[in-house]
């Protein structure tokens, strides 16, 4: 499936956009990792913070944490936009981030647990938690062969600017999430790992409890897990402080199909919201928070009429 051509209005606009961000990743490049972090991490709290977006976040923290007070749900938005910028300043950077070497960035931790990993079939699940981009390198750095799921950015030029810096790190396979079925059922059969960020919102998917409400949940993790019979491992990534990273391989999800799929990949799916949650619980400063992640009174108005 071919990406649809762009009209000359979409042209320009991207390329205004991408414009743009090629000379912050510039910029960035010049800076260092460390610099770049440093001032992105600035730019995320002071700038982006007093965006529209900054709202929805507080919508959702309040939706999650109910019991904390304004002070503890602003200083997690704070912590999130620190985050946040700091991430994209590292883009410009991704090849400097190793798991070994004199200046290695990365460590992992329960580093046994993922040994059993290597050479065989096995989804590996995580969410948007610090630099996100930092899983999948220490995936392909550990010896991890095989794909990684992602949602291409809605401006082509910039997808093809980071699916090159993703390349040139050794990254899995990179795989669209809107064409990459056929490809993902492929390498699960051949043995090969897959990785996916499991914690979005997913029109098309099912309702699965989240912070003790329901969002729509993408099942594909659980579908596939069930039908091809795959372990499903679970991977976290916390920020140490500035550029530097531990990633933590959690233990694999423990569920006995009842032989009903459809009840399975039901339960299945709340089953990995329900250890999503308890990442983000650990350390919620870490994670992304302005997804839509559930619905809104718009939302449910919308799905009534429909």
């Amino acid at each position: 499936m071919s990406a649809p051509r762009l009209t000359l209005t979409q042209k320009l606009r991207y390329g205004a956009e991408a414009a743009a961000f090629l000379a912050f990743m510039g910029l960035f490049r010049l800076l260092g990792v460390d610099a770049a972090s440093a001032l992105g991490g600035f730019i995320g709290r002071t700038l982006f913070a007093r965006t529209r977006v900054s709202q929805r976040a507080r919508d959702n923290l309040v939706l999650a944490f109910p019991e904390k007070s304004v002070a503890e749900r602003e200083a997690i938005l704070r912590a999130m936009w620190d985050n946040l910028g700091r991430t994209v300043a590292e883009y410009a950077h991704l090849d400097k981030f190793d798991i070994a070497g004199p200046n290695a960035r990365i460590r992992i931790e329960n580093a046994a647990d993922a040994e059993p990993m290597r050479g065989k079939a096995v989804l590996i699940l995580s969410g948007h938690f610090a630099n996100w981009e930092i899983m999948p390198i220490t995936a392909a750095r550990f010896g991890l062969d095989g794909g990684i799921v992602y949602r291409p950015p809605n401006n082509p030029y910039v997808d093809r600017y980071i699916a090159r810096a993703r390349a040139k790190k050794g990254y899995a396979e990179q795989i669209s999430k809107h064409q990459g079925t056929r490809r993902i059922f492929t390498l699960l059969r051949g043995g090969k790992a897959i990785l996916l960020l499991a914690d979005q919102k997913t029109n098309e998917g099912i309702p699965a409890p989240f912070f003790g409400r329901d969002a729509m949940t993408t099942p594909a993790p659980a579908a596939l897990a069930l039908k091809l019979k795959v372990p499903i491992i679970f991977a976290s990534n916390r920020r140490l402080g500035g550029a530097r990273f531990a990633v933590t391989v959690h233990p694999p999800l423990a569920f006995i199909p009842s032989g009903d799929d459809d009840a399975d990949m039901r339960a299945m799916t709340a089953e990995i919201n329900k250890r999503l949650e308890e990442m983000v619980r650990a350390d919620p400063g870490q994670w992304l928070w302005i997804h839509r992640r559930w619905p809104t009174a718009r939302d449910v108005t919308t799905s009534k009429r429909l």
